[in-house]
């Protein structure tokens, strides 16, 4: 299992901040995440120490040579789950491997990609959910559907069968993007996949059933909802952080309530602006230093001078 001591989610602007900040200080830091937004054919004026426009692009750009240059690494992968360790530490499975580390700083920013389903705030608690780990021991010998089309689904699937062997996959009605690497996996399982449309749930007071087409209605208990790629919320509610709404908690110096997690940029849901995420992500940094520092493991209190 590869080891490091800083895990960043996201290579956003808070993410390779606080890359920059950590890999400056000693510490071992590794940063997951493609492309974000921002760094689309967005033109920015608002951003501190550029007097002429510079596009999104360009900006993500120099900041993931600036973290390359003090030693951390970026690596485009998908994280498909993030739990703590019996070690002490974190364990984030992505699609290419595992990865254990010492301290977290999420910067996945916020989208969460909910199904356009009829009824699905509804049965929200009732037979919906978004959590396998908060949620699975629920449903233990009874029938789930994981609703979404790529990797993410499919380990949420191969995960449920820890409490029940009732576990399908729908697509709802999009292409699979299922790898085919988890696709071999689903159907050593036994696992099913449509690419069927949910058109209805249904169910009085919790959900009984989905309608499906093609498909018809089918009995089901319960819908776990992983469309897209797993969500700074969704590792909130794996780890057990604290939530407001569509937000993490955490504190002026980006700590959770979960001791090595810190979060930063848009997904603790502040100003959501680069020059804010930029400053929260050096915050999460340091923070993030001091902990691995305070149970001795390695790296030096501090980072970049204010005179840089």
């Amino acid at each position: 299992m590869e080891k490091t001591k800083c895990l960043i989610i996201g290579a956003g602007p808070a993410g390779l901040s606080a890359a920059i900040y950590t890999a400056r200080a000693g510490v071992p830091t590794l940063v997951i995440g493609c492309a974000p937004k921002v760094a689309g054919d967005y033109d920015i004026d608002n951003y501190f120490g550029f007097p002429e426009t510079i596009s999104g692009a360009d900006l993500m750009d120099r900041g993931l040579r600036q973290a390359q240059r003090f030693g951390a690494e970026v690596r485009c992968d998908q994280i498909l789950g993030l739990h703590t360790s019996e070690a002490g530490g974190f364990v984030a499975k992505t699609v290419s491997g595992e990865i254990e580390a010492r301290s977290v700083i999420i910067a996945a920013g916020v989208s969460r990609n909910r199904p356009n389903i009829p009824g699905l705030d509804r049965y929200d608690g009732k037979g919906v959910s978004w959590c396998v780990s908060c949620d699975g021991f629920f449903y233990r010998g009874r029938k789930v559907l994981v609703v979404g089309e790529r990797d993410y689904a499919a380990n949420q699937a191969i995960e449920l069968l820890a409490f029940t062997p009732q576990v399908s996959v729908c697509t709802g009605g999009k292409p699979s993007q299922i790898s085919p690497d988890y696709a071999a996996r689903l159907a050593e399982h036994g696992i099913a996949v449509t690419t069927a449309k949910i058109t209805a749930l249904s169910g009085d007071p919790a959900l009984t059933a989905v309608t499906l087409d093609p498909g018809g209605e089918q009995a089901m208990d319960g819908i776990f909802v992983a469309m897209g790629q797993a969500s700074a919320l969704d590792f909130a509610a794996t780890l057990g952080l604290v939530r407001h709404r569509d937000f993490i908690e955490a504190d002026e110096d980006q700590k959770t309530n979960i001791p090595g997690v810190f979060a930063a940029g848009d997904c603790v849901g502040k100003f959501l602006q680069i020059g804010v995420a930029v400053g929260e992500g050096a915050k999460a940094a340091r923070s993030a230093i001091r902990f691995l520092k305070e149970r001795k493991e390695g790296g030096t209190l501090g980072g970049p001078s204010r005179t840089g």
